[in-house]
């Protein structure tokens, strides 16, 4: 044969063993990867083997299961038979935490109409399943007809979830069957009840019949008999009962220079129209997710802030607003017949119409400095130049001017309207407040400054806004004999022309959602942790339409 004929031959034959050496060295790296992902496997199995509690066999649906229980979770991987090859994949296991268990019950098979006994069908867990910001009932199915070894699964369980010590096991529950829709009582029986019932905590109920009943019954009550409180309503409801909590913490250690944390926590389910303290703990306003933090036993200490003027104790809370904020309410509390999205559409766009500063000073404290009193009132001469020994070395910081809104919040007050939150630079347990105080402007420039709370950011990108952190706050409008407030709308220039009060009236405060009347200054203090509530801390809600009316 002659060379130029061998040559093709000899590169085919070099070309077929590069193909099969190709071949070879790519099922290595397979069974390479597999013997890898098998000695993981097995090193996982080994590891759990160490701390294991429990190990079962049980079925999960059709197939049969290697179930582990520790101390932490709950795994479980299928029992694949062996291949007569010899050849078996990794098996697909599935873990579920003990921290996210709320339940266990044993499966029993009942005929109709029977309420107890029927042979053992094995264990039931009911566990909390996230999904983004809301939480999930969820339920694993563990079958065994074995009687012994489903009660032994049921018993080691049950004790372990003791060990969580921060779930309740009685609560004292207020239902507010006015809020919002007046549907406080149908959220409650159908979609609370039941997760409590099934977590066996027992409750105690209460019905409002009308504003501050709560706040008596908690004065009365022996709150040691109690895990915790709840609260089944609008945001008015929840004021109310935070208000309750910390000011009977204050009576029962009848110390007020001092703050003392209320002793119990609130869980919040969300049965109002805006829901701002629920959305800011549990970031959506649904009552499911509200339920499981409860029975969970999900802890957030929150901040907040006492409300006091001329040394008198006017309310504890989490926000509050002077000027539009407190006569866009006052408005709406005069239209109580109308729906309450109309009815808050109505004061918004009213008092929108009617713009005017209000002629105030405005003296605040920087967050890095604080004073543990609750109520002391700084003598208005002594703004600048405080007495070290008996004000701590506090620095005031006053400014005379007019203000269209000035808003206090020590929580973000996140709601669907609001993803981002009133006061989105601010956190649940920071030890501070959010000063957003807004100066006087164009009726324009301030609906735009409203409108960028319903979007990412920008609302305080505007040069009359500015915005502090701060641990205590002084409001003292400027009281000037003149006309009345409808009198003056009629003349002058909206803009520029402040209200002008006569002496001794008072001044409308949003504070949580509710109307104060206050005719004095009012002096606001931070005061850090100072109430738990049931939830986490969340950085945005879950947002909705926003008003239409701007």
């Amino acid at each position: 044969m002659s060379e130029p004929e061998e040559l093709p031959q000899r590169e085919q034959r070099e070309s077929t063993k590069k193909k099969k050496k190709t071949k070879r060295s790519g099922k290595k790296k397979k069974e390479q990867r597999e013997g890898e992902e098998q000695v993981e496997f097995e090193q996982e199995v080994q590891s759990v083997s160490e701390c294991v509690v429990l190990h079962g066999i049980f079925k999960l649906g059709k197939k049969s299961h290697d179930v582990l229980l520790t101390r932490t979770k709950l795994t479980w991987t299928p029992i694949i038979p062996e291949n007569p090859t010899g050849e078996t994949g990794v098996p697909q296991s599935g873990e579920v935490l003990l921290q996210d268990i709320f339940a266990v019950k044993v499966k029993r098979r009942r005929a109709a109409g029977q309420e107890s006994g029927g042979p053992v069908l094995g264990v039931a867990l009911f566990w909390c399943r996230r999904k983004g910001r809301r939480l999930e009932e969820d339920t694993l199915h563990l079958h065994n007809a074995s009687s012994e070894h489903t009660h032994t699964w049921y018993n080691t369980l049950k004790e372990l979830l003791t060990g969580f010590s921060n779930r309740p096991t009685n609560l004292k529950v207020f239902i507010n069957p006015s809020s919002h829709k007046k549907e406080a009582v149908h959220i409650y029986r159908d979609h609370v009840a039941p997760l409590f019932k099934m977590a066996d905590i027992q409750t105690d109920i209460t019905v409002t019949e009308r504003k501050g009943h709560a706040l008596s019954v908690i004065k009365e009550c022996k709150l040691d008999e109690y895990d915790g409180v709840v609260c089944v309503g609008g945001d008015g409801s929840v004021a109310e009962l935070c208000h309750a909590l910390v000011l009977r913490a204050q009576l029962d250690a009848d110390s007020p220079e001092k703050p003392v944390r209320a002793t119990l926590p609130l869980g919040i389910i969300p049965a109002g129209s805006t829901d701002v303290v629920s959305c800011s703990v549990h970031g959506v306003r649904d009552p499911v997710t509200a339920a499981l933090h409860i029975v969970l036993g999900h802890l957030q200490q929150v901040d907040m802030c006492s409300f006091s003027s001329h040394g008198q104790l006017v309310c504890f809370g989490f926000s509050a607003m002077f000027g539009f904020g407190g006569r866009s309410l006052a408005r709406a509390e005069k239209k109580r017949w109308m729906p309450s999205s109309r009815r808050r559409e109505y004061a918004l766009v009213k008092t929108l119409a009617r713009l005017r500063p209000e002629d105030c000073q405005l003296s605040f404290l920087s967050a890095r400095k604080s004073n543990s009193n609750l109520f002391v009132q700084r003598d208005k001469d002594q703004d600048q130049d405080q007495d070290p020994k008996s004000e701590g070395e506090e620095s005031w910081v006053t400014n005379q001017g007019l203000y269209l809104s000035i808003s206090i919040m020590s929580i973000p007050c996140l709601s669907p309207h609001a993803p981002q939150g009133l006061a989105p630079n601010t956190s649940l347990a920071n030890g501070s407040a959010a000063l957003i105080a807004v100066g006087n402007t164009s009726r324009s420039e301030f609906i735009k400054h409203l409108k960028r709370y319903s979007s990412s950011t920008g609302q305080f990108n505007f040069s009359f806004v500015e915005t502090h952190a701060v641990s205590a706050v002084k409001i003292r409008p400027c009281s000037l004999i003149g006309c009345s407030e409808d009198e003056s709308e009629e003349e002058g220039d909206l803009k520029t022309t402040p209200f002008i009060h006569a002496e001794g009236t008072t001044f409308p405060w949003n504070i949580d959602g509710e109307l104060v009347e206050i005719a004095n200054e009012v002096l606001i203090r931070v005061h850090p942790r100072l109430i738990t509530l049931y939830g986490e801390e969340v950085e945005e809600a879950e947002s909705s339409v926003s008003c239409s009316c701007i």
